[in-house]
């Protein structure tokens, strides 16, 4: 029976790739950091493995269990400025590291998910597989980080590791707590205060996932795929929810230059208060920000789905009813 260890596996879409591999009969692992980590990840039926990326000697341990296939899903993708430091060092350090352990190993293959923001907001027009990342050009700490991450495990597969590179965009579907679903809670609430802009690619975490397992089973080794979805404005999605809900929201966008200056003072008063902002700078620039993404690649050699936006809204807001998330009526 294969064994498969994934990092992240407590977390969004690491806890849906693990389903999908234990319905197929593998044998999952997941590297955890914490006893709480631990609960979940037994909960969901996944085996897990201590070890910590920032923790070399860790996963040098965690890889004495034999793996078939590791699928690297972990990262730090906090938008604000204090978390810099640690945001590199997970997402290049942790990455490379891991990456080590695993060609260490003799791991027969290494599924990295990097990200759209690879490429950085600094291109403009429609993202595909050939056009050039400007991610190490970036202000933005996690655009930079998830370019280097991505580049420092390319390094390590020069040297023989089997890698797939997988770059979804905007993630969205049940079983989120923290990424849009915060969007749908704010509406829920009618504490929406204001609607961004710009535009994005949803991505259903089912496909997503779906399209890792495939791109592993087909070994499609030295590839690259991006995972997109519908394209729609901020203003429409908000629309869409709210229609869903039942609850009022703005008409029009916010202009870009005054969410990015409340972004700002916002940004200004947390260094005082030491708490994390609900918006920055960084934030705002990708919701600012118009993100078209090409998936036809992914969908020519993995079968990835792009899942209707009013499916994949409806499936979200009915998981979080399930998890009694939304108001009632």
């Amino acid at each position: 029976m294969t064994n498969i260890l994934i990092t992240g596996a407590s977390g969004f879409l690491g806890r849906h790739l693990a389903q999908q591999l234990k319905a197929e009969g593998h044998n999952v692992f997941g590297l955890s950091r914490s006893a709480r980590a631990d609960a979940i990840l037994v909960a969901d039926g996944v085996t897990p493995v201590r070890g910590d990326l920032l923790q070399p000697e860790q996963l040098a341990t965690a890889f004495a269990q034999p793996f078939d296939a590791v699928f690297h899903t972990a990262a730090d993708t906090s938008q604000w400025a204090p978390n810099d430091d640690r945001q590199t060092r997970v997402n290049v350090e942790g990455s490379r590291a891991l990456a080590e352990a695993a060609l260490a190993a003799g791991v027969a293959a290494f599924i990295h998910t990097s990200s759209v923001s690879a490429y950085s907001h600094r291109v403009h027009g429609t993202l595909r597989e050939d056009v050039a990342q400007r991610g190490g050009e970036s202000w933005i700490t996690y655009e930079r980080s998830k370019y280097l991450g991505e580049q420092a495990v390319r390094a390590v597969a020069a040297r023989g590791l089997p890698l797939v590179v997988m770059q979804p965009a905007h993630i969205l579907g049940p079983g989120d707590t923290s990424n849009w679903s915060r969007l749908i809670r704010l509406i829920d609430q009618s504490k929406l205060p204001g609607v961004p802009p710009g535009s994005g690619s949803f991505a259903d975490v089912r496909e997503v996932a779906r399209a890792q397992v495939r791109a592993w089973q087909r070994r499609r080794f030295g590839e690259t795929y991006l995972l997109g979805g519908e394209h729609l404005r901020f203003l429409d999605l908000v629309t869409r929810v709210g229609s869903k809900l039942g609850r009022k929201t703005p008409a029009r966008a916010t202009p870009g230059w005054a969410l990015m200056a409340w972004a700002r003072v916002v940004d200004a008063l947390s260094r005082i208060t030491r708490r994390e902002p609900d918006i920055t700078p960084r934030a705002a620039m990708f919701v600012i920000h118009d993100l078209i993404v090409d998936s036809g690649k992914a969908q020519r050699e993995l079968d990835y789905a792009i899942t209707p936006m009013d499916r994949l809204l409806d499936d979200t807001i009915a998981w979080l009813r399930s998890e009694n998330l939304l108001r009632h009526g």
